[in-house]
């Protein structure tokens, strides 16, 4: 059997560019995988608090390495994410704001309210402010 080499092929998405929702949408699943993930973390360090004074520094340790404060500064956004995003399914839950511009609108304002919520959470943690 010859294959059809004539044939119209779909567009890779090399070439098909998502729409912002769609963005939106695949980053609020991966920011609940990033969760999960921050969640294990999370049990890693109650263990260790647990597990007496010894395990507590070594989880000090571990914790004061560069990649575990990306690690943590990266759930703490996912967490502000997946909370904007939830409240924006809330306003559609109304039946409202199912237009191209106000979707695209408030898909910038949690963005925005996202990251504005990690940099106040970064200021008070490091600063007091």
């Amino acid at each position: 059997m010859a294959i059809n080499t004539n044939r119209p092929t779909s567009p890779h998405l090399q070439v098909y560019k998502l729409p912002l929702t769609g963005i939106i949408s695949i980053t609020h699943r991966m920011t609940g995988i990033m969760l999960t993930a921050g969640l294990i973390l999370f049990v890693y360090v109650i263990s260790a608090l647990a597990g007496g004074a010894d395990s507590y520094t070594a989880m000090q340790a571990l914790m004061s390495l560069w990649l575990f404060k990306l690690v943590i500064w990266a759930f703490i956004y996912a967490l502000f994410f997946h909370l904007c995003h939830g409240v924006r399914h809330l306003i559609w839950d109304s039946g409202s704001s199912f237009e191209l511009d106000t979707l695209n609108r408030y898909a910038m304002i949690e963005l925005a309210a996202s990251l504005a919520l990690t940099l106040m959470t970064f200021a008070w943690g490091y600063y007091g402010l």
